[in-house]
């Protein structure tokens, strides 16, 4: 029980600073200059945002289906992996589509977001630890 509270608290850090993120990118957009650069770390951001809500929350099934099912032939959940990348598909499709607006190169770092904080949350949580 005590590793299912620390997940949850890890899930509910890694939202917050996701959020966080979320909102500089929104603030860059609005006083900078660089619109098209800021537009397109938000556009991967907002689908990193999902892609690690969507992951967090198969991970949560999948330890649950691992804790009640330990020898059952059912299929077993899966992490979603295809629906992630078709999340970075369709974020290069709507970038391409709309040049104008998005940066392409910073749509792709926008989808890598959602791993930069969950390894900057890793490291600082073990130097607390």
């Amino acid at each position: 029980m005590q590793s299912m509270q620390s997940y949850n608290r890890m899930m509910s850090r890694q939202r917050k600073w996701m959020f966080y993120l979320l909102a500089l990118f929104v603030l860059g957009w609005g006083f900078t200059p660089w619109k098209s650069i800021f537009l397109g770390l938000l556009l991967g951001s907002v689908l990193s945002f999902y892609n690690l809500w969507t992951m967090q929350r198969k991970i949560h099934k999948l330890g649950k289906h691992s804790a009640t099912h330990t020898n059952s032939k059912e299929r077993k959940p899966s992490l979603g992996t295809l629906s992630r990348l078709a999340t970075g598909a369709l974020a290069a499709v709507v970038a391409l589509q709309f040049e104008e607006y998005f940066h392409i190169i910073f749509v792709v770092l926008g989808l890598m977001t959602a791993y930069l904080v969950i390894f900057i949350d890793y490291l600082f949580n073990k130097s607390t630890e």
